[in-house]
């Protein structure tokens, strides 16, 4: 009997192409969007969700429950980026970003999890993001709602050991999606005082984005992360310096790794 797996976010990029994938490899496959309708062509089943409406969360998993016997992975995949200066940022914008990248997945999980602890058994995948490990300058927001998830996802784990539910994170560096097209932007004002560094610096953002990996990667990644029977707390996948870049920040002084991310951000 295949496993059935349910995606957030499963209408485009990283999220399609995990279920893609899987899909290919014999899981039961659901995604979600929030207008499941203009994707037609999906090769899995779309269903109707809003990752930050709690009503919405609560119908989408009761919808899919009366049609399958367990949710047996899922994987919290919706995401959307934030860029600008952290002074500039609105306090709405911040809270609609923490809204979808942390409280969201948390719903998810917690709406879940009574029937994983049912059948004794059960695998939440978080997708967070290398970006989550620093506080990036003018993506401050976007790191913090992604650092806050993986941490949140330790307590989690230690929480559920004793039910027979595995989780953990995987967190992409930079891979070719259309994230860049969903980002929220803070505008370029005039006279501020960041003008001439946020500028510049989100035209890097966008260009490493649009020459970025192929999520098929992630994808292969999961899918040798769901085959374990005991999954570590955190993987990282993406270009060598990407994630090596985790390892430089943990063992040079903080200074000294502040001054090496000023100089990348041409700061």
């Amino acid at each position: 009997m295949p496993k059935i797996v349910l995606i957030t976010g499963g209408s485009s990029g990283i999220g399609k192409s995990i279920g893609d994938f899987l899909f290919e490899k014999g899981f039961e496959v659901y995604g979600t969007s929030r207008f499941p309708e203009k994707y037609k062509n999906s090769h899995f089943p779309l269903l109707k969700l809003d990752v930050t409406n709690a009503i919405s969360i609560k119908n989408c998993v009761q919808k899919l429950l009366k049609k399958v016997v367990a949710i047996d992975i899922l994987i919290n995949n919706a995401g959307v980026g934030i860029t600008g200066p952290m002074e500039e940022v609105p306090i709405d914008e911040m809270k609609k970003n923490f809204d979808t990248n942390l409280f969201g997945p948390i719903q998810m999980i917690n709406t879940i999890l009574p029937s994983m602890r049912l059948n004794k058994k059960g695998m939440v995948i978080n997708i967070t993001s290398i970006a989550g490990y620093f506080g990036l300058p003018f993506r401050g927001v976007y790191s913090g709602s992604k650092g806050s998830l993986e941490l949140i996802t330790e307590s989690y784990r230690m929480e559920l050991k004793q039910y027979g539910i595995k989780m953990t994170t995987v967190a992409p560096g930079e891979f070719s999606t259309n994230i860049a097209d969903r980002r929220y932007h803070a505008p370029l004002i005039n006279n501020s005082p960041y003008r001439n560094t946020y500028g510049p610096t989100l035209k890097l953002l966008n260009s490493h984005v649009d020459s970025g990996g192929d999520p098929i990667l992630i994808a292969k990644f999961i899918y040798r992360i769901i085959k374990k029977n005991n999954p570590k707390p955190h993987y990282k996948v993406g270009a060598f310096l990407q994630k090596f870049s985790i390892t430089l920040k943990r063992i040079l002084p903080n200074s000294l790794f502040e001054f090496i991310l000023m100089k990348f951000y041409k700061l």
